[in-house]
C-alpha cells in the first residue's frame, strides 16, 4: 500500500491520518465495514460507517489513479517521448483530470488535421508563426510551398491547424477553459423538431436554459433523459467571448500578422476543438454529481424503508387484492411459513361478497390469526373497506402495506426456489404478508430499484448505484443482527464476513443438524474459516442458546470480558444482564486493555442492558380518510392523512390512500427554510397534509404540511 494513501486520505477528509492508516490497515486485511464500525472503534477513533465508506472510497480512486499514471508513463515512454521534466510531472500529478490533461498530446488519436499538416512539413512554419516575433508570415510561408503543399495559404492554413491543436492541448488553458465552463456555463434545451407531442412529459424543457451549477440533480437527470431519448437537444456553453479573452490573454503575445494568424487559430480551437471537448467533459462531470445526489436520496430512502419498524412474530393473514381475478388470501404463522392460501371475489364483476366474509372469518379462526395485511395496489382500498366492515369475535388489527417490488418478487428465482409449488398469485401475497413481519427480512431478496423509493435510479451509474445500496443493505442487516435459525440465505448473505456461499452453507448445515445452539457451532460449517467467523459472529443471533450473549450484539471476542464482570461480583452473566443493579457496580475504567477501551466497553454495557434489543422503532396502526377513493374526491382545503412514499432532493410523495401520489415541493414542506426534505421528514412517516391544489387532467396533488398540526 502506497504509505502516501492515508496522508491524502487523511487530508481530503478532515481525520487524523492515524485513523485512515488503521481504517485502510483493517480494510486490506478483509474486515468489512460495519464490523470496522462496530467492533474496532480504538483502532479508529469511533469512525462511524460513513466515513470507513468514504475512507475505502477515496482508497479505491487514488489507487485507480496510481493504475492510470502508470499506463500513462508506459504508453509514452514506448513512444520515447518519456523525459525526466515529463515523468516528474505526471508522478506528481494529484487528479485524473491533471494526469489527462499532461497525457493529451501524447495520447494516440486518429488522423486531425493537425496530423496531416504535419506530415507536409509544416511544423516549423506553426512553431514561427506561434513565436509571433516575424512581420511577415506570407513570406516565411513560400519556403513551405512544395508538392504536397500547392500554395502560400494552404501552407499558413496548416500551421493554423497545427496551432490550433497545440491550443486544445495546452494545460493551463484547458484548466481556465475547464473553470469558465463549470462557473459560468448555461444549461439550454430545446424541443427536437417533430417532437413536441411524443415527448409531452418533457415540455418543461422545451425551451429551457439556466445556469448549469445552480441546475439541481433532478432536473439535471431528467434533461440528459430527454436528450437519450431524441426528445431535447442539449447545450452547455460558456459565454464565449469570454472564453476567447481567456486563450488571447495566454496566447497573443504580439501586435502583428503572425498574432493574426495566431488569433485565428484561436478561435477555430475553441469552436472546433476545445469548446466541444470541454462540453462533453462538462456533460460528464455534471451528470457523475447528479448521479452521486440521486444515489445519495436512494441510499438514504432505502435505509429508512429497510429499517420500518417490523410488526414482528404474529400469525398473519394477507391479502393481494384484484377485482376480475379476485384477491389472493394467504395464511402465514409466526415465523412467515406459508399454511394456506385461496381466493375470494369480494368485488366486481363478481360481488360475492358473503361467500368471501364467511372464508376470511373462517380463516381467521383455524388459523389463530392475530394480524390481517392488504397490499395497496388495485382494489387494495376496497379491500380494505370490505375487510374493516366485518365483524370479528376478537381484535384484529389491519395494515395497509407497500406492494412495491412484490411482483418482481414473485417472478423471481429466489420466489421460485421458496415456494417452487405455487404460483405468483401466491407468492406475491406471501411477500405482502412478511414484508408486515419483517420488512427488512423480506426487502432484501428484491432489486432495490423494484422498490420505488428511488430518483431517476435508472438513469445513474447502475455499479456505482449497486455498490452504494449493497452497502446500506450490508449496514442495515448488521445493525439490526440476523437470527441465525430463522433468516433466510438472503438475508444471511448480507450478514458482515458471510456471502452467498457461506449463507447457504450456514442454512444447509441447519437443515441437516438441526438449530444451531450456540455461536461455537458455526465453526463446524463448511468455509467458515476464523476470518469468517470473527467478521460475522457478533451479527449473527442464537436465541436458544445457554450463553445469553449468544443472543447478543457481544463479539465472541470480548466473552471474556463480561465473564470477568460476573466473576468479580460474583454472579452469572445471566444474573448481570437482568439485574440493573448489579450493573451500576461495574467500574468499566477496570476493564480497558491494549485492544479494548472505554468505547467498546460502552457499548458492551448497552448490549448487557437490552441484550439482542431491535433498533427499529414501534409499528403504529394507520388508516386513510375512508371519504378518499379516487382523485375525484380530492378538493384543495382538504387537510388528509397520508404516508410518505418517497423523497426526492425536490420534495416527497405521499400516498393518501389512491393510486395518485401527491407531492409536497420542498417549498411546502416547512415554514422555515430548509436544504433537503430528509432533515424534517423520513420514509413511512405517517402525516396530516393539506391538499394545496388538484389537477385532474395531469393526475397532479400539490400538498403541504405548513401550518398543519401533526399527530
Amino acid at each position: 500500500m502506497n504509505t502516501d494513501y492515508a496522508q491524502q486520505i487523511a487530508t481530503t477528509l478532515n481525520l487524523k491520518t492515524w485513523q485512515a492508516a488503521n481504517t485502510l490497515s483493517l480494510l486490506n486485511e478483509g474486515a468489512t465495514i460495519p464490523f470496522i464500525s462496530r467492533y474496532r472503534k480504538e483502532k479508529t477513533g469511533e469512525l462511524d460507517e460513513t466515513y470507513i465508506g468514504n475512507i475505502q472510497a477515496e482508497y479505491t480512486k487514488l489507487t485507480e489513479i496510481d493504475k492510470r499514471r502508470e499506463t500513462i508513463l508506459h504508453t509514452i515512454d514506448e513512444q520515447g517521448n518519456l523525459t525526466e521534466s515529463l515523468k516528474k510531472q505526471i508522478e506528481n500529478a494529484k487528479t485524473s483530470q491533471e494526469l489527462e490533461d499532461i497525457y493529451l498530446p501524447y495520447k494516440p488519436k486518429k488522423r486531425t488535421r493537425a496530423n496531416k499538416a504535419k506530415e507536409k512539413g509544416l511544423e516549423p512554419l506553426a512553431t514561427k508563426i506561434w513565436q509571433q516575433n516575424e512581420t511577415n508570415p506570407e513570406k516565411l510561408a513560400e519556403q513551405f510551398v512544395i508538392e504536397e503543399v500547392k500554395n502560400i495559404e494552404e501552407a499558413l492554413h496548416g500551421a493554423r491547424d497545427i496551432i490550433a491543436e497545440w491550443i486544445n492541448e495546452d494545460q493551463k488553458a484547458r484548466g481556465r477553459i475547464r473553470k469558465l465552463f463549470h462557473s459560468q456555463a448555461l444549461l439550454i434545451s430545446k424541443i427536437t423538431k417533430s417532437k413536441e407531442e411524443e415527448g409531452e412529459k418533457y415540455k418543461d424543457y422545451f425551451d429551457w436554459s439556466e445556469l448549469l451549477k445552480k441546475c439541481p440533480s433532478h432536473r439535471y437527470l431528467a434533461i440528459m433523459r430527454g436528450e437519450t431519448e431524441g426528445i431535447l437537444k442539449v447545450k452547455i456553453e460558456p459565454n464565449q467571448e469570454e472564453a476567447m479573452e481567456i486563450l488571447q490573454h495566454l496566447f497573443i503575445k504580439a501586435k502583428n500578422k503572425c498574432s493574426e494568424h495566431v488569433y485565428t487559430a484561436i478561435t477555430d480551437s475553441y469552436k472546433r476543438l476545445m469548446a466541444p471537448s470541454m462540453e462533453n467533459e462538462t456533460k460528464t462531470y455534471f451528470k457523475e454529481k447528479a448521479d452521486d445526489d440521486a444515489i445519495k436520496v436512494f441510499a438514504e430512502n432505502l435505509r429508512q424503508l429497510l429499517l420500518a419498524p417490523p410488526l414482528g412474530q404474529k400469525r398473519i393473514l394477507a391479502i393481494d387484492p384484484g377485482y376480475k381475478t379476485g384477491c389472493k388470501v394467504v395464511c402465514l404463522d409466526e415465523q412467515g411459513n406459508l399454511m394456506h392460501n385461496e381466493n375470494i371475489y369480494p368485488h366486481k364483476p363478481q360481488e360475492e361478497k358473503k361467500q368471501a366474509t364467511k372464508k376470511v372469518v373462517n380463516l381467521l379462526n383455524s388459523h389463530n390469526i392475530d394480524v390481517i395485511a392488504i397490499g395497496n395496489g388495485t382494489a387494495g382500498r376496497e379491500t380494505e373497506e370490505f375487510i374493516r366492515n366485518l365483524k370479528f369475535d376478537r381484535d384484529v388489527s389491519v395494515f395497509i402495506v407497500s406492494e412495491d417490488g412484490a411482483s418482481v418478487y414473485s417472478a423471481s428465482k429466489t420466489a421460485r426456489e421458496e415456494f417452487p409449488d405455487y404460483d405468483v398469485t401466491v407468492r406475491g401475497a406471501v411477500s405482502i404478508g412478511r414484508r408486515l413481519m419483517d420488512p427488512l427480512a423480506e426487502l432484501v431478496k428484491i432489486d432495490p430499484k423494484s422498490i420505488g423509493v428511488g430518483q431517476y435510479q435508472h438513469d445513474v451509474d447502475q455499479h456505482k448505484l449497486r455498490s452504494k445500496l449493497d452497502q446500506v443493505i450490508e449496514s442495515c442487516v448488521n445493525l439490526v443482527g440476523v437470527n441465525v435459525n430463522t433468516s433466510s440465505k438472503h438475508l444471511l448473505s448480507y450478514v458482515s464476513g458471510l456471502g452467498p456461499k457461506l449463507a447457504k452453507n450456514l442454512v444447509d448445515y441447519r437443515k441437516e443438524n438441526g438449530a444451531f445452539t450456540s455461536r461455537e457451532q458455526f465453526k463446524k460449517v463448511k468455509l467458515m474459516g476464523d476470518k469468517a467467523f470473527q467478521q460475522s459472529a457478533g451479527f449473527l443471533r442464537v436465541d436458544i442458546s445457554e450463553n445469553p450473549l449468544d443472543n447478543s450484539a457481544v463479539h465472541p471476542e470480548s466473552y471474556y470480558i463480561v465473564e470477568r464482570m460476573a466473576k468479580d461480583l460474583e454472579c452469572t452473566i445471566k444474573m448481570l444482564i437482568e439485574d440493573k443493579e448489579l450493573r451500576k457496580k461495574i467500574n468499566t475504567n477496570n476493564y480497558v486493555t491494549e485492544n479494548v477501551g472505554l468505547s467498546s466497553l460502552k457499548d458492551i454495557m448497552k448490549e448487557l442492558e437490552k441484550p439482542g434489543r431491535d433498533p427499529r422503532k414501534q409499528l403504529k396502526i394507520f388508516e386513510f380518510d375512508p371519504n378518499i377513493k379516487t382523485i375525484d374526491d380530492v378538493n384543495p382545503g382538504m387537510v388528509v392523512p397520508g404516508i410518505i412514499k418517497n423523497i426526492t432532493n425536490f420534495g416527497a410523495f405521499v400516498d393518501i390512500g389512491i393510486k395518485e401520489n401527491g407531492l409536497i415541493h420542498i417549498s411546502n414542506l416547512a415554514d422555515s427554510y430548509i436544504s433537503s426534505p430528509s432533515d424534517i421528514i423520513s420514509l413511512h412517516q405517517q402525516v396530516r397534509v393539506k391538499v394545496l391544489d388538484v389537477d385532474k387532467t395531469r393526475r397532479r396533488i400539490q400538498l403541504s404540511l405548513k401550518g398543519i398540526e401533526q399527530q
